[in-house]
């Protein structure tokens, strides 16, 4: 029998990660925060995140990608970044 993967989310919003990066949020709403593992460190066998960039951006595909850009920040670890991500992005999406 085929195991069926449920989609990874934080407090009840969508995750994807592609390599570094980390987009949080739905593509089908007007903001979703980019995340960037800019430094890691080797903790036993696991890499951990000592770097985070995080922006809150637009969805718009028709602005430039530097114009989509509403807030950044960086954080010194995914877990804090994460909170603040989840902050952001219930903040703009409330306010559309």
């Amino acid at each position: 029998m085929a195991a069926t993967k449920a989609p990874l989310t934080y407090k009840g919003r969508p995750l994807r990660r592609k390599g570094d990066l980390i987009y949080y949020g739905s593509m089908a709403d007007p903001y979703i925060i980019m995340m960037q593992v800019l430094d890691t460190e080797k903790v036993g066998d696991l890499d951990v995140a000592t770097r985070v960039s995080l922006q809150l951006q637009l969805t718009d595909p028709d602005l430039k990608s530097r114009d989509r850009v509403v807030k950044k920040s960086e954080k010194t670890d995914l877990y804090t970044a994460m909170d603040l991500a989840a902050v952001w992005l219930d903040r703009a999406l409330a306010s559309k």
